[in-house]
């Protein structure tokens, strides 16, 4: 039995691998104006951000899984343990004054234990996908410009979306084998905050709320970073470090079908990672 339970929280362990959330890139961090001919005002020019990133999350919470419950607290060094491929990105078209995002991501894990002499091998992949819009509804011009020529601002950046996760699970044992998968999609609504604190360092904050009812019960989204303006491979760049928490409350039928899954934890941890213009 002791057993067991160890594989129902390595099976946590595995979906919590496989939940972890994008690193947003900003478009207000840089210079995306130009003066058209004949014009006085400058025309916004629209470009792609592209922003690689990793974040350690951490879990705390709740979960439930073949009529199970149980206690999360895993540290990252755990789910290390047990990845085997990640894959993330975000993509973001925009010309500073309008845009929108793409996010995915691609994670696998896999474990085996050992029960009664035989093998329990279990294989985890999960596909997630987000896309939203975004709008600057305010801008507070500091003074001074920064290293990229745009002038240093607060900006605020009302934004809505989608996040949808797919976990796809293949367990064997006793020499049998089987497949299951689940899928939710949550709507979200937020809110994005640039402030420029010097011509290279500037401070991003965002918070989203989603769910409804419609996929989870409740996601909040929160996160803050410190980006540092800099060039890389001749464009311009913006390193940053930061922290994110991310609560869900889901539940639904598990890969049996039969029993509810539930998932009612916090993810929270440090994120690096870098924003580049083309």
């Amino acid at each position: 039995m002791t057993r067991c339970l160890m594989l129902i929280g390595s099976v946590f362990i595995a979906l919590a691998g496989s939940l972890l959330v994008p690193f947003t890139a900003l478009a207000a961090d840089f210079d995306q104006t130009r003066m058209s001919a004949g014009q006085n005002e400058p025309e916004r020019a629209w470009s792609v951000i592209v922003s690689p990133y990793a974040w350690a999350g951490s879990l705390r919470g709740n979960a439930s899984l073949a009529g199970l419950d149980t206690d999360v607290d895993v540290p990252f060094s755990d789910i290390l343990h047990h990845l085997d491929f990640v894959l993330m990105g975000n993509v973001e078209v925009t010309n500073g004054q309008w845009g929108f995002y793409i996010d995915a991501e691609h994670v696998r894990t896999s474990q085996d234990e050992e029960i009664l002499s035989h093998e329990i091998g279990l294989k985890i992949r999960t596909t997630w996908l987000s896309a939203g819009a975004f709008f600057q509804a305010y801008e507070l011009d500091l003074g001074g410009n920064t290293v990229f020529g745009k002038p240093r601002t607060v900006s605020i950046e009302p934004t809505a979306g989608l996040r949808w996760t797919k976990l796809d699970a293949d367990a064997s044992a006793f020499g049998l084998s089987t497949n299951k998968s689940a899928d939710w999609t949550d709507p979200f609504v937020g809110l994005r905050v640039n402030a420029d604190l010097t011509e290279r360092w500037n401070l991003f904050a965002e918070t989203d709320i989603g769910g409804f009812d419609v996929g989870s019960r409740l996601s909040v989204n929160a996160q803050a970073y410190l980006g540092y303006r800099t060039v890389m491979m001749g464009r311009p760049t913006i390193l940053r470090v930061g922290y994110r928490a991310l609560y869900q409350d889901y539940e639904g039928d598990d890969f049996t079908g039969v029993n509810k899954f539930r998932w009612d934890v916090t993810q929270h941890g440090p994120v690096v990672g870098f924003s580049m213009r083309f």
